[in-house]
């Protein structure tokens, strides 16, 4: 079967931002600014600089508990689980603490000893656990980051970058149990011997302060300064913000996110209309609907739609049947899609013996390929 496909520039609109992106500037070794919808870069100091992150680590780890699909699953606390210095959620050896209470006691709390009791608990070990946070990381696109602690203490070689943290924070705000822990500003949490309520409050203070904030997670070591992954969503704009070894970060992320939501607007992509040639004569009308994107202005103009669509059709169609799909793309990246759906039916003859049979293959494999 072949596909029609059809490639279609945006033209060229002008806006006028609201923040001058040379006049932004951070005290950040390295930092960025996405569009959390495409990806885009929206600007950047060193983005690509490899530095430690601190606990902003906690983001990989905790998308690896959320991926595990396993968070009412209860676990007791080991002394070696236990044995990490840094910040705690207070687990104690004999703990009795679920995967969920794990994940808020990481993004809350940023506790060092519910990473490493994570570590274990999926990996066996520290060491194998890293080499699943790596393989994760690879799989997202980080290609310059390599995750040697699962709570962010410092190592040598452990490091990554303002974009690859970005990309990360992106993959991870995917995930539901993930948003919802990095975005709630307190918990309520049972563990311990017997399990018994606590409240964990979470440190980042721009769930407090910032209109739209949903996270991410901070960080901090001696070596590493002041980390932090910020992201927050307005409307439908959603855009994401990162500095690491920033003495001044709360403020320059309140300016980089205010940065980040004057870049974006609001673009309306029309659906269109179709109409298809069927096998045995005559059309049948088909249609996407609108689709709603935040973009930059740079990225509106290299957007392009790309149709997918049969050359022509059997009887035999549902209405509201999906026959294809538009997507639009930024590159090679597909930022958007829709499905194209029948906007009338054509109900199928009835033709009988050999000749019914091998009509009926042939839909099947005509609808199987769409």
């Amino acid at each position: 079967m072949k596909w029609v496909f059809s490639v279609i520039l945006f033209p060229l609109i002008a806006l006028v931002l609201s923040v001058n992106a040379s006049a932004l500037s951070v005290s950040a070794g390295g930092a960025v600014i996405i569009n959390g919808q495409s990806g885009e870069i929206l600007w950047e100091h060193n983005c690509r600089k490899e530095l430690s992150m601190a606990s902003t680590t906690k983001i990989m780890t905790a998308l690896l508990l959320c991926e595990s699909g396993e968070l009412d699953r209860e676990i007791t606390v080991t002394e070696e689980m236990v044995t990490v210095e840094g910040s705690s959620m207070g687990l104690l050896p004999g703990d009795k603490v679920t995967y969920r209470g794990l994940l808020y006691g990481m993004m809350l709390a940023s506790g060092n000893d519910a990473a490493n009791t994570v570590a274990i608990a999926l990996g066996g070990d520290a060491a194998t656990f890293s080499e699943m946070m790596n393989a994760k990381a690879a799989e997202i696109g980080m290609k310059n980051t390599n995750f040697v602690t699962s709570s962010g203490l410092d190592s040598a070689s452990h490091y990554s970058t303002a974009y690859d943290m970005a990309l990360l924070a992106r993959y991870a705000l995917k995930n539901a149990d993930f948003r919802e822990a990095c975005s709630s500003q307190y918990a309520t949490l049972f563990y311990g011997n017997p399990p018994y309520r606590r409240t964990l409050k979470n440190h980042n203070k721009l769930l407090f302060t910032y209109e739209g904030a949903i996270g991410v997670k901070t960080g901090y070591t001696k070596k590493s300064g002041r980390c932090l992954v910020s992201a927050a969503v307005r409307g439908d704009e959603y855009i994401i913000a990162v500095t690491l070894s920033d003495p001044n970060d709360w403020a320059d992320h309140k300016a980089m996110l205010d940065y980040g939501f004057s870049a974006v607007s609001e673009r309306v992509l029309l659906g269109e209309s179709y109409s298809l040639p069927l096998a045995g004569g005559g059309f049948l009308a088909a249609s996407s609907a609108d689709i709603k994107l935040s973009l930059s202005d740079s990225e509106y103009n290299s957007l392009e739609k790309r149709i997918a669509l049969p050359r022509f059709l059997y009887e035999g169609v549902s209405l509201g049947e999906e026959i294809g799909r538009v997507e639009y793309y930024i590159g090679e990246n597909r930022v958007a899609t829709a499905p194209i759906k029948t906007d009338n039916a054509v109900p199928a003859t009835a033709p009988s013996g050999f000749f019914a049979a091998i009509l009926l293959k042939f839909k099947m494999l005509l609808k199987a390929m769409i």
